[in-house]
C-alpha cells in the first residue's frame, strides 16, 4: 500500500510521523481501561494503502474502536518486511499485507478480510511513465537500457508482476536494464518516475488510481501505459490458527462498514467499496506467478 495519503476533508491534513502507532485518542483508552474491556487489538498498515495522516486513521481507529468496543491502533512501516516482523512476532494482531506475501507465507497466515475495489476483491500492476517527455515506453519489450523503479521486494504490483513481464518478453533486468531499484512505497515510485529519476516504475493501480484521483502531482504527471491482469486485492490477514473473538468481530465491524454514514465516508477516503470475508482462491493468479517468477530473497 505508499508514504502518503490524501483524503476528500482538509480535516485530515495533519502530517504523522513516521514509525509511530495511531490510536483511538488517550480519553477513550482510560475508559476502556477503566471498563476493563479486553486488551487492544494492533493493526499494522504497509505500502499497500495510501496512508500516513494522522487524523484520518485516528477517526478509523476510533470509529473501529468504538464498535468493538475494544481499543484498535494502527502500526504504518514504509515495507511489507517490518510489518510481517511484527505480525510474526505477536506484536500486532493483524496485518493488511499484500497478495505476494500473503501466498508465499500462506502457512503462516489466515484471511481476515478483503477489500472490495470497484465492485470485486481485485486490482492490477500498472507500469507507468513520465508523461509528456516524448518517451518510447510503451510496454516492458521497451525498458532494455532504461531506469525502472519497483516498489517494494514483497510486493506483487511493485516487483512480482514485474518479473513475469520481463520473462514473458525475454529481458533480464540485471544484464538488460540500465538501473533498477525499490522505492519502498508506490507512492515513491509514482514521485520517482514523475521526477524521472526512473524511466519508467511498477506500481499498485489502486494506488495510482487514488493519486490521480486527490490530483497528487506525481499521478498527474505520470501515464499508465500498460495494465496487468486482475490479481487478488491486497488482504488484511492475520497469524494462522487465530480465532479469538476479537477478531473475529474486527472482522465483521470492517465488513459492516458499508451499513452506516460514518462508515461509508471512511471507505470513501480510501477509495474502497467496502470489505469481504474473501477467500485464498482469489489470490490464485498470484500463486501461480511466484511459482514461476524466482523469489526476491526476502524471509519472514
Amino acid at each position: 500500500m505508499a508514504t502518503g495519503y490524501v483524503t476528500k476533508s482538509k480535516q485530515y491534513g495533519v502530517p504523522m510521523r513516521r514509525r509511530t502507532w495511531i490510536t483511538a485518542g488517550a480519553a477513550w483508552l482510560a475508559g476502556a481501561a477503566a471498563r476493563g474491556t479486553s486488551a487492544p487489538l494492533r493493526v499494522g498498515l504497509t505500502a499497500v494503502m495510501l496512508a500516513d495522516q494522522a487524523a484520518f486513521l485516528a477517526q478509523w481507529a476510533a470509529y473501529l474502536s468504538q464498535r468493538l468496543g475494544t481499543a484498535v491502533s494502527f502500526a504504518v512501516r514504509d515495507e511489507y518486511q517490518p510489518i510481517l516482523d511484527l505480525l510474526f512476532g505477536g506484536q500486532l494482531d493483524a496485518a493488511w499485507i499484500c497478495g505476494y506475501p500473503y501466498v508465499r507465507f500462506e502457512r503462516r497466515l489466515q484471511l481476515l478480510a478483503v477489500p472490495m475495489y470497484r465492485g470485486q476483491p481485485l486490482y492490477q500492476s500498472y507500469l507507468i511513465r513520465t508523461a509528456g517527455v516524448g518517451s518510447r515506453i510503451d510496454s516492458y519489450a521497451d525498458l532494455r537500457g532504461k531506469v525502472f523503479a519497483y516498489s517494494d521486494p514483497l510486493s506483487n504490483s511493485g516487483w512480482l508482476v514485474a518479473q513475469g513481464e520481463f520473462q514473458a518478453v525475454g529481458l533480464v533486468p540485471s544484464r538488460d536494464l540500465k538501473r533498477t531499484f525499490f522505492a519502498h512505497g508506490h507512492r515513491n515510485v509514482a514521485e520517482a518516475v514523475a521526477a524521472e529519476l526512473a524511466d519508467a516504475g511498477s506500481i499498485d493501480g489502486y494506488v495510482w488510481e487514488t493519486m490521480r484521483l486527490q490530483r497528487m502531482a506525481a499521478a498527474l504527471r505520470t501515464e499508465v501505459v500498460w495494465k496487468s491482469r486482475l490479481h487478488g486485492f491486497p488482504p488484511l490477514v492475520t497469524r494462522a490458527g487465530e480465532a479469538r473473538p476479537a477478531l473475529q468481530a474486527l472482522r465483521a465491524t470492517l465488513i459492516a462498514m458499508q451499513g452506516d454514514t460514518e462508515g461509508r465516508a471512511l471507505l470513501a477516503a480510501l477509495n474502497l467499496d467496502g470489505f469481504i470475508v474473501g477467500q485464498p482462491s482469489i489470490f490464485d493468479s498470484i500463486h501461480a506467478l511466484a511459482l514461476r517468477v524466482p523469489d526476491s530473497g526476502v524471509s519472514a
